[in-house]
């Protein structure tokens, strides 16, 4: 089962540190050689939103009304069970501190 984890830092949560790289570090480095972690990257705060009604195309700037509501990263996981992902989620959200994660299973090949 693949799930994309997209996160949001608390507008309360301190800026990265040495600690915090060393432990994600250390995280990915696991996921990775596990064959778990499939791709991770940061996002943009900005973004484009392209929405359609009818035949009219709308871009907007950002998807976001504030700072605080950017998605900051992801990363697109492939495990058995929900449960699992559920559990390196728990395991994230220690590393990284206060915020929220969003997760949906991905269906597909």
């Amino acid at each position: 089962m693949r799930y994309l984890m997209t996160n949001k830092a608390a507008e309360t949560a301190p800026a990265p540190d040495e600690r915090l790289h060393a432990e994600m570090g250390k995280f990915i480095e696991e996921l990775t050689a596990a064959g778990v972690l499939l791709a991770t990257g940061g996002l943009e705060p900005g973004g484009i939103r392209v929405a359609s009604h009818g035949d009219e195309i709308t871009v907007t700037d950002g998807p976001y009304a504030e700072a605080k509501e950017a998605v900051a990263g992801f990363a697109l996981i492939e495990v058995r069970s929900q449960e699992e992902m559920l559990e390196l989620a728990r395991r994230f959200r220690k590393i990284v501190g206060d915020g929220e994660c969003e997760i949906h299973q991905v269906f597909g090949p």
